[in-house]
C-alpha cells in the first residue's frame, strides 16, 4: 500500500507529465491562479490594528479584476472571502488548474520601523532574517486538521524541517525568478517603494505548487505610513496594478516564445543540434562571474549563459543521463547543494522528464 507521501508525490508526477506533455507555449488561455494569504480564523500580522487578511483579499481581487479584461488570461482565486484556506488546498487549486502561474500575496511585519516591498520565490536556502519570515507564513500549518499527517511532521520553527526542492520545483525556478523580477521592477520603479529585492526562500504554500510560483510580501503593516498606505484604496489599487501590469508582461513573453532558453552569442557558441543535452544549473543571478574555476569550488569548464536580465551557470554536458547524475553529485560536493539538472533540445530548454522520454 503506498504511503501517503508516496502518494501525494505520484499524484504530483501524473499533473506535472499532463501538464508539459504538450509544447507550453501552444496555450492560447493561460491561468493564473491568485492566493489571498491568510483569511478566516487566521488575521496574519496585525500591525498598527491592520489586517493583513484583509489588504492580501483586497489586493488580490483588484489585481484579478484587472487581468480578467485580457482575453487570453483566466483568473482563478484561492479565496474571495474571508475564510481559511489551507495550504495544501491552495496549492491543490492551482496544480488542478493546470495553472500557468500561481501568486501568493501577504503584507510583512517587524519589530523595527522596517518598510518596502518584497518578492520570493522557493529556494533551498536562505538567510536568517527571510527564515523568520518563511516561519512565519508557515506558521499557519499549525491551524489545519491532521497536519502532522499532511506535512509528515513539518515543524514551521525547526531549520531542519525545511525540507529541499524537487526537481519538479528546480525546473520552474527560472521562470519564477523572471516574474519575480518583473514585479519587484514596477514596485520600485513605478511606485517607488522602497526595493527589499527578490529572494529565495521555502515557504510551505509555494512548495505546494508544481508551476512558477512567487509571494509577495506587500509592505509592512508595522510600518505605520506603509501600513496605511497599504491599508487604503489607493495603495490597494497601485499595488494590485503594479503586480497586474508584471503579470501580464510575463505571459506576453510566454505568448512570443521569448522565456525559452536563448543563448548569448556573445558568451557561448550557438548549438545547431537537436540533441537532447543533460546539463547541471549551479547558479543564476544578475551578476556576470568570471569563468574560472576559483569562482566555482575548483570546478573546470562552468558555461555561462544569458537568459533575459539573468546569468546561468552550467557544469557538464552529456546526453547520458546517468553520467549528468555524477556531474551532479560532483557539482552538489563541491559545495553547491542546490544546484540541478536541466534538458535542453538544440538551443531549447525542456523538462528533464521529456528528455527522458525523448534520449
Amino acid at each position: 500500500m503506498l504511503k501517503p507521501q508516496n502518494l501525494f508525490f505520484l499524484t504530483l508526477l501524473t499533473v506535472f507529465f499532463s501538464l508539459f506533455s504538450a509544447p507550453l507555449f501552444s496555450q492560447k488561455t493561460y491561468t493564473i491562479v491568485l492566493d489571498a494569504g491568510h483569511g478566516g480564523k487566521d488575521p496574519g500580522n496585525l500591525g498598527n490594528g491592520f489586517q493583513e487578511k484583509d489588504i492580501a483579499l483586497k489586493t488580490a481581487l483588484e489585481v484579478g479584476r484587472q487581468l480578467s479584461k485580457i482575453d487570453y488570461i483566466k483568473v482563478i482565486y484561492t479565496r474571495q472571502e474571508d475564510v481559511f484556506i489551507d495550504l495544501w488546498k491552495r496549492g491543490a487549486i492551482a496544480n488542478d488548474a493546470k495553472a500557468t502561474l500561481f501568486v501568493s500575496i501577504h503584507c510583512d511585519s517587524h519589530t523595527s520601523n522596517a518598510y518596502g516591498a518584497g518578492t520570493f520565490v522557493l529556494g533551498l536556502k536562505g538567510n536568517k532574517k527571510n527564515f523568520e519570515i518563511a516561519k512565519r507564513e508557515n506558521a499557519v500549518v499549525l491551524l489545519e486538521d491532521n497536519y502532522q499527517e499532511r506535512y509528515q511532521g513539518f515543524d514551521p520553527n525547526s531549520a531542519e524541517s525545511v525540507i529541499g526542492l524537487s526537481l519538479l520545483q528546480e525546473e520552474n525556478l527560472d521562470k519564477s525568478l523572471e516574474i519575480a523580477s518583473l514585479v519587484q521592477q514596477n514596485f520600485t520603479q513605478k511606485l517607488n517603494r522602497l526595493d527589499r529585492k527578490v529572494k529565495q526562500d521555502n515557504f510551505q504554500v509555494l512548495r505546494e505548487t508544481i508551476m512558477p510560483s512567487i509571494l509577495i510580501e506587500l509592505g509592512f503593516l508595522t510600518n505605520k505610513s506603509e501600513g496605511a498606505y497599504l491599508n487604503s484604496e489607493k495603495g490597494q489599487s497601485q499595488m494590485a496594478k503594479a503586480i497586474a501590469d508584471a503579470i501580464q508582461d510575463y505571459i506576453d513573453h510566454l505568448r512570443m516564445n521569448t522565456v525559452k532558453e536563448v543563448k548569448n552569442p556573445k558568451i557561448v557558441s550557438e548549438k545547431t543540434s537537436n540533441e537532447v543535452l543533460f546539463k547541471i544549473q549551479i547558479a543564476s543571478g544578475k551578476n556576470k562571474i568570471e569563468l574560472k574555476p576559483s569562482n566555482f569550488s575548483g570546478l573546470k569548464d562552468v558555461e555561462i549563459v544569458q537568459t533575459g536580465d539573468f546569468f546561468k551557470y552550467y557544469y557538464g554536458s552529456t546526453s547520458n543521463y546517468k553520467e549528468a547524475k555524477e556531474s551532479l553529485l560532483t557539482v552538489q560536493k563541491a559545495g553547491f547543494s542546490s544546484a540541478f539538472m536541466v534538458a535542453f533540445k538544440g538551443d531549447e530548454k525542456i523538462s528533464v522528464s521529456e528528455a527522458l522520454k525523448l534520449n
